[in-house]
């Protein structure tokens, strides 16, 4: 039951972490966006999203489908709202970084032929991601963390599994303690990885 909920835990922090980081881009290239109406789009989306509890959240998902006669598995709504949560304050971290790009360098690509799309891709978001890998690495874990959440939807994660032992078995404190071993074995790989990274780019830099 701990290897099936490590596993489950491990899937829903892969699948978020991909999803949070490309939604989490692409709403802090809106928020920077010369044309208002998207720069008003993804500016409404973070501040909506960074205020509403996680768990909230989470609840919208699970409940919201049921009730329009498409339910989700407590997995795919834990999954998703974990997503939808920190694509929010991804998308900070990656405007910030944006925005600590000169704006000279956009103002050459674009003067040069690029388009405003091209220029992100291949001048702006490229050096931005240097710049950002620290506090996306913090949301990264957070996330893991976080995924802890999924439990209170049936997620089938390792909270969700050490509450069903821990009321069968009637021992609490060992089983919370070894759940939290396994949280380590993401999170402490997670952040050194992390750290790898940050020194690699400032050597390339």
């Amino acid at each position: 039951m701990y290897m099936e909920g490590f596993i489950h835990t491990l899937e829903a922090s892969i699948i978020a972490l991909i999803a949070s980081f490309i939604l989490g881009t692409v709403v802090a290239v809106l928020r920077i966006c010369p044309v208002k109406p998207l720069n008003v789009l993804g500016a409404a989306y973070v501040e909506f999203i960074r205020n509403i509890p996680l768990l909230l959240i989470v609840f919208l998902f699970f409940l919201g489908p049921s009730s329009l006669g498409f339910p989700l598995s407590g997995f795919a709504a834990g999954t998703l709202g974990l997503s939808i949560y920190t694509s929010a304050f991804i998308a900070e971290a990656v405007r910030a970084g944006i925005q600590a790009i000169p704006r000279g360098q956009t103002e050459a690509a674009r003067s040069s032929g690029l388009t405003y799309a091209q220029t992100m891709r291949y001048i702006v978001l490229p050096q931005a991601m240097r710049i950002v890998i620290p506090p996306l690495g913090n949301q990264f874990l957070n996330l893991v963390k976080n995924s802890s959440v999924l439990s209170v939807v049936a997620g089938l994660d390792l909270m969700y599994y050490a509450d069903l032992i821990s009321t069968k078995s009637f021992v609490t404190f060992s089983v919370y303690i070894f759940v939290a071993l396994f949280y380590l074995v993401i999170t402490i790989p997670l952040s050194f990885g992390v750290a790898y990274l940050e020194r690699r780019m400032a050597r390339q830099h």
